[in-house]
């Protein structure tokens, strides 16, 4: 399997047309570039610079007219990581994306997540961008597949839960 970087995987929202979509799965992710960030914030002091080039990037997309939503499955209580999310979600918000959350409690039962239950991205309902991660949790790169009958399944899980998870300005864990 070939997998692309998180820089590659990025530039794929200098190319989409109309709308991205993110399915966030895990209560943790180790990803390098947040390790200080988080650290401060466990130690009651934030800082969210690091979120600046992300932050650019989206406004640019949202301001030219183009939608970017995540939906994050989270467990309740939270873990550590995932309330600092929510802490800094905020920021997200500000800069275009729409963002909800849907208590892991609360999906369907027998719901089978597609991609073998790995995060991805899903651009304009035609190329999905799927997360692999390392034992630990590191982020190893993403897989490209444009499956048409696998981006229709999760085209079918991304209404599935867009459509009953909560707003991030109302969600109150």
């Amino acid at each position: 399997m070939e997998l692309i970087s998180s820089d590659e995987r990025n530039r794929l929202f200098e190319s989409f047309a109309h709308d991205a979509f993110h399915l966030e799965l895990r209560d943790d992710y180790s990803v390098p570039n947040e390790e200080g960030p988080y650290e401060s914030w466990l130690n009651g002091t934030a800082d969210d610079s690091f979120m600046a080039p992300w932050t650019q990037l989206m406004r640019r997309v949202t301001e030219s007219g183009k939608t970017v939503r995540r939906v994050r499955v989270v467990t309740e209580p939270h873990s550590s990581y995932i309330r600092w999310e929510c802490a800094t979600s905020n920021l997200n918000v500000e800069a275009g994306e729409d963002i909800r959350w849907l208590p892991r409690h609360h999906l369907p039962e027998g719901l089978v997540f597609p991609v073998e239950g790995n995060d991805w991205w899903l651009f304009d309902d035609k190329l999905l961008a799927v997360g692999h991660f390392d034992s630990s949790g590191r982020v190893l790169g993403s897989q490209i597949i444009d499956s048409p009958a696998v981006v229709a399944e999760c085209i079918r899980v991304r209404d599935l839960l867009w459509d009953m998870s909560i707003p991030h300005n109302e969600y109150k864990p």
